[in-house]
Formats: structure tokens, sequence, C-alpha cells
């Protein structure tokens, strides 16, 4: 698992760090801008939550349950149903973010430059969706053939060529001018292009153990649907946990504009948090789904009680820290007092229990790899109607904004404690088939998965 692991949460971490360096370049331009792109970035990140970890999550279980049964055609055919679901999902999203995103953003809170600027960075970031969709999901199907090191190479090969261009088309360089908030937009884009390209590239060039067709192949609808099953029920849990910070964020907005900055620099790091988890999660996913295909059912409980330790003891790691020197954090974003202070006061209320967190969005990917995850997507709409509803409460009594981040530490405690529970009832860890009724279990059941 370590070694799935290091690799994976290289990947996570890297993804998430590169939105965070473009924030830091973004806020350079002024409290506007910083508020506008922040509050884009709660729907950038739930995009990149439901394509990578939902959806694609969907693509992984898949691919590792097909190759655990020894089913290898299978697992080709699912390179294009992969891709089958990439294109709609993506034009769905551009779709969706260019008719709603004025009304969304206005409910968030944006006004006046601050909703100029998220509509200018929204337009072109959604604009794009497929690439975003295509990147993830064919780097789903590699991770869910076990091959980590494709996708950190690709990942953090395209960061270190894509982190020194951010501030020079974010702010310019020298003669050349910055192309403002949308330079960071730009530079995402076309690292997802490119590296969609190399993933295809090496899918179809035979460079791995997927052979799939050059023609996509007679799609029916069981794999899409073991797809979506698994993305569905995930992209519950996404939504949930992005869909509390957004509206919590329209609370906090009452506040004014440089009480949202603060709160989105400090939840930025909670959006960093589900990387960390995927990172670690992943591979216990993949572990999970291959040992359950092939009817090993000790192991894959065994896996998911590791993975679960691993990440709720970074996570809370990560929590104590900020907790103690929010700064060291909140600093790297803005000066300006407000966004100090406020942010300051989240990371010191919520950060105590960001293990409580880890440990759920670990359960959460191994609930992708069993393909049943009603523990966990119990334990996230508990979450978000606990966090809503304190909001809410603190917003209409006066709570201030310390009501406001009491119920999202509540809500965070209880998604993780939920989601502990399903695990300790062995929740979907269930034989698959029987020896009898399915002859190959016997010999993958001896392989090492």
């Amino acid at each position: 698992m370590a070694r799935l692991a290091a690799p994976n949460a290289l990947v996570m971490m890297t993804t998430t760090c590169i939105g965070l360096i473009e924030l830091y370049f973004v806020a350079k331009l002024g409290v506007d801008s910083l508020a506008g792109v922040s509050q884009v970035f709660a729907i950038v990140s739930l995009i990149s939550a439901l394509s990578q970890g939902a959806v694609g999550g969907g693509v992984v279980s898949a691919v590792a349950r097909a190759l655990g049964r020894g089913q290898r055609q299978e697992a080709n055919d699912l390179v294009w149903y992969a891709i089958a679901i990439a294109v709609p999902l993506g034009l769905a999203t551009t779709a969706a973010l260019l008719i709603g995103g004025p009304s969304l953003y206005t409910a968030m809170g944006a006004r006046d430059a601050s909703l100029q600027a998220a509509l200018h960075y929204s337009n072109l970031v959604f604009g794009s969706a497929v690439l975003t969709w295509l990147f993830y999901l064919l780097l789903a199907v590699v991770r869910g053939t076990g091959n980590l090191v494709l996708s950190a190479t690709v990942v953090c090969g395209g960061a270190l060529l894509l982190v020194p261009l951010l501030p020079v088309l974010i702010v310019g360089w020298g003669p050349v001018p910055g192309l403002g908030i949308i330079g960071g937009a730009v530079g995402m884009l076309f690292y997802f292009a490119i590296g969609s390209l190399i993933f295809a590239t090496y899918l179809w060039g035979g460079w791995g153990v997927l052979r799939p067709p050059i023609r996509p192949p007679r799609f029916s609808f069981r794999p899409i649907w073991q797809i979506l099953r698994v993305g569905g029920m995930s992209t519950l849990i996404s939504g949930t946990t992005s869909g509390t910070i957004a509206i919590l964020t329209g609370f906090v907005g009452a506040h004014g504009v440089a009480a949202i900055a603060g709160y989105a620099t400090g939840a930025r790091l909670e959006f960093l948090l589900p990387s960390l988890s995927y990172g670690i999660g992943g591979p216990v996913g993949i572990l999970v789904g291959t040992n359950i295909g092939a009817g090993n059912i000790r192991r894959a409980v065994q896996a998911a009680w590791i993975g679960v330790a691993f990440a709720a003891i970074a996570a809370e790691a990560i929590g104590l820290v900020v907790a103690i020197w929010p700064d060291l954090w909140l600093r790297a974003f803005s000066d300006d007092p407000t966004v100090l202070a406020v942010g300051a006061t989240y990371l010191r209320t919520v950060g105590p229990f960001f293990g409580f967190f880890g440990a759920g969005f670990a359960l959460y990917m191994a609930g992708q790899g069993t393909g049943h995850l009603q523990w966990p997507a119990s334990g996230a709409l508990a979450r978000a109607a606990i966090g809503i509803a304190g909001g809410l409460l603190a917003f209409q009594f006066n709570g201030g904004l310390v009501g406001i981040f009491v119920a999202a530490a509540i809500g965070m405690v209880t998604f993780g404690s939920v989601s502990v529970a399903g695990l300790v009832l062995r929740a979907g860890y269930q034989p698959p088939w029987s020896k009898a009724a399915h002859p190959v279990a016997s010999t993958v059941r001896r392989a090492p998965a």
C-alpha cells in the first residue's frame, strides 16, 4: 500500500498545489480578484472531485475488479467507456456553468468587481470542461491498472512546466503583459490537453497491461451502470463536501468581501485534504477492489483499516499545525487584517477535527473498491445537513462566524464517525461469488493482488 500510495499521494497533492500556487499569484491582483476566483475555485474543486474521485473512482473500481476477476477484455473495453462518459459530462458541465454561473456566484456572495472576476475566470475554465473530464477519467483508467508511477510522472512533470508559467500568465514578466485572472485558467487547460494526449498514447500504444481496441466496442448498459453506480454515490459525497463549503461561503458573505476571502483561504486547506486522502485512499480502493474481485475478503478489510489509519493521522497532523499556527498558511495568500482574522478563526475552530475528515474520505475510496458507498454517503449527507443547518442558525440568530465554523466542525466529526461505523460492520465486504459459481475465482485468489 505504501508503494502505491507514495506516487498517488504525490499526484493528488500536486494537482491541488497547482491550484494553490495559481491562487497565490491571483491574490496579487487584489482582494476582489482573490474573492472572485476563490468562489469559482470551490466549483472547480467540485468538478475535479467529481471527475477525479467520484466518476473517476467508478472507473478505477471497475477496471480493478475486472482485472481481479481475470477478465482482461472487459478491462480493455472500459477505456472506451471512460471516454464515452467523459465527453457528455464535460459538455453538461459547460452548459450548466455558462448558464447558471452568474446566479450561483451571486448567491455565494460575489458582488460588483468580485462577481466580474468570478465570471471571467469561470467562463474560460468551464467552457472547456471536456478536457478536464477526459484528463481525469483517462488518468483513472491508468490508476485502475495499478500503474501510479505514470500518473505521478505526467501530473508532476506537467506541474514542473506549468508552475513557472503561472506568474507570467497571470501578472506578467518584464515586457510580457499578464493576462490577469484568466492567465491561470489558460495554463490549466493547456495542462489538461497535453496530459490527456499522453495518457491516450500510453493506453493505445500498448505500453501497459491494457490493450484497448482501436475502434469503440458495441456499448452496453452494464459497464456504464457499473461505473456510474459507484460514481453516482461518490458524486453525492463529493458534492456534499464542496456544496457545504459553497453554502457556508454564502453565510460568511454577509460579513463582507474580505470575510469571504478569509474563509475561502482557510477552507482552501480543507480542499487540500481530499487530495491527501485520495492519495492514500486511492490505493486502498484499488487493493480492496482487486481483492474482492479475487475473493480475498480478509485482505480487503485489512487494506481498508490500514488506509483509514494513515489518512486520519496525516489529516489530523495538518489540522493541528494550522490550528496552532494559522498564519503559516494564511499569510501565503494575503496580509489583509480581516482576511487573516477570519481565516485564523476558521482554522482554530475546524482544524483539530481534520482527522475525521481524512478517515471519512479514505473510507469513501475504500467503498469505491467494494462498490458499496452507503455508509460514507450517509456520513456525508449528515455532515452537510449539520453544517448547513448550524450555519443557518448562526446566521439567523447572530451566532457570528464562530457559530458557522462550529457547525462545520461538528459536521466533519459526523462524516468520519459514520464512515468508520460502516467499516466496523464490514458493510460491502462480502464475496461476490462462491468458488463453485465462478471457477476462475480459485485461480485468481491465489495470485498476489
